[in-house]
């Protein structure tokens, strides 16, 4: 039986490996080896999801966290090229554009293991977030690209790709997939709607977690001074990511809004469907948001999923106190159409085909 390894260390990665690893089990074609990476560690932010989506157990958890970038991808490289050299396997899959992402490709290329990123192509222009850089370097050294838009694969035509020997195929976004399929289970398993005394569309989801906004304490500032502002509308609940929390605590930032412990993929699925909108810097949660037919306000200055912004299901605003709360108003009035079909259907299943392909030839 063919093998491969799977890198994962963050909640992203956690939703996207486990519809893949669920029809991997189906098929029973291919054996999984998983590497959790530790990146995203404690309960709420790890266990959790693999609890609740049935994600197989992880064969090997290097705990590596909490550490600068270039401390935390040196060590999971070094760790995960270890892993591969007992494990040998047909090829190594990973997810999106974190650190674990990057180490995985890394070590697996220089044991000439064929390398499968999903989720390639996406570009922000800004090399200022890490993820960019990791993104861009990830795809240059896979040997096969999973692409989940029109724009991601456009991106790579325009970087030369077609002039490389490695294999860009379009089939969506995966992350549907897990939204269509937990959805059904969240309602029955999930009770954080009434746990926190929630009311349909009367609140406002948010997030903050992405260093551009969590470095810089002027932007922190202007963000949660708009978030205060909302809250006197619509409550607002932020499920805190541990590092967001430190830094809040660091720069002596109070807010009135509602802050929560991390939440597993239940708990968020049922916040999403209930809230009225969604204010994030997260890539993930944006189309989670439009999965879940939510508008969301994007607290960056670029998004990699620009067809969200395209078709009006999301606006950019920055870190402007005056532009999130316009947008607020503007979504807290208008009404989206959000019949329109974006990110494909049956995603996991085309990308199966594709490793399966790719290792058998």
């Amino acid at each position: 039986m063919k093998k491969i390894v799977t890198v994962i260390g963050a909640r992203p990665q956690f939703v996207k490996a486990a519809v893949l690893s669920r029809i991997i089990l189906e098929m029973n074609q291919i054996e999984e080896v998983i590497i959790h990476t530790g990146q995203h560690f404690d309960n709420n932010m790890s266990d959790v999801f693999f609890t609740e989506m049935q994600i197989p157990k992880a064969k090997y958890n290097l705990a590596i966290n909490n550490l600068t970038h270039g401390a935390m991808t040196g060590q999971m490289l070094e760790k995960v090229e270890e892993v591969l050299i007992i494990e040998k396997p047909d090829a190594l899959v990973i997810y999106g554009d974190t650190n674990s992402t990057l180490a995985g490709a890394l070590a697996a290329k220089k044991l000439n293991i064929k390398v499968i990123h999903i989720e390639a192509g996406l570009r922000s222009f800004n090399l200022k977030m890490p993820e960019e850089v990791n993104r861009i370097l990830t795809d240059r050294i896979s040997d096969l690209l999973i692409c989940p838009t029109d724009t991601a694969l456009n991106n790579l035509k325009k970087e030369g790709f077609d002039n490389l020997s490695i294999k860009v195929e379009k089939h969506g976004d995966i992350m549907k997939d897990a939204v269509d399929f937990y959805s059904k289970k969240s309602s029955i398993k999930s009770s954080i709607i009434k746990n926190l005394g929630l009311k349909k569309d009367a609140f406002v989801l948010t997030t903050i977690h992405r260093q551009e906004n969590t470095n810089d304490e002027i932007k922190l500032r202007e963000i949660f001074s708009a978030l205060d502002e909302i809250n006197k509308k619509n409550q607002v609940i932020f499920p805190l990511h541990p590092r967001t929390k430190r830094v809040l605590e660091n720069f002596k930032i109070n807010s009135d809004i509602t802050f929560i412990d991390p939440i597993g993929y239940f708990d968020m699925l049922e916040l999403l469907k209930s809230c009225s909108m969604v204010i994030t810097d997260s890539g993930g949660l944006q189309k989670e948001a439009y999965f879940c037919k939510k508008n969301c306000i994007v607290v960056r200055e670029e998004t990699e999923w620009l067809e969200l912004v395209e078709y009006n299901f999301a606006e950019i605003v920055g870190t402007s106190q005056e532009k999130i709360i316009s947008a607020f108003n503007h979504y807290s009035v208008s009404k989206t159409d959000f019949n329109k079909t974006l990110f494909g259907k049956d995603v996991g299943k085309k990308i199966y085909e594709s490793i399966y392909n790719l290792i058998t030839d």
